[in-house]
């Protein structure tokens, strides 16, 4: 499957996720998925339309989702986002998720829903 053809919304209406920024932009495809919390390794290796696991909270992520055009990132590990995350997300328009799952359970609960890496 690829990922395409599951919209983020799906996705977090199955996980137990909360919507931090980027509410109105739901229903976009997620067209594949990564877990990494090195900067350089996902600019490397994610691609456009991907969701993406981390641990980091602070705004350099965000940079990198909107360089590379992922569909959103997931703080896992119950990480909070500091508040100029939160707002440079927002200004971004970059959903930005976060859970009390640890990155490995969450990245498991993607593949589950059909989110693969291409």
């Amino acid at each position: 499957m690829g990922g395409y053809g599951v919209i983020l919304g799906a996705l977090t209406s199955a996980l137990p996720v909360e919507v931090r920024t980027g509410g109105d932009k739901l229903d976009q495809p997620v067209t594949g998925g990564y877990a990494s919390d090195l900067l350089s390794n996902v600019m490397g290796q994610a691609g456009a339309g991907y969701i993406w696991v981390t641990m980091q909270g602070h705004q350099n992520i965000v940079a990198v989702a909107s360089l590379l055009g992922l569909a959103g990132i997931v703080l896992a590990g119950g990480v909070a986002p500091d508040e100029e995350t939160l707002r440079k997300a927002q200004r971004e328009g970059i959903v930005l998720l976060t859970t009390e799952l640890s990155a490995f359970e969450i990245t498991g609960r993607l593949y589950s829903l059909g989110i693969r890496a291409q």
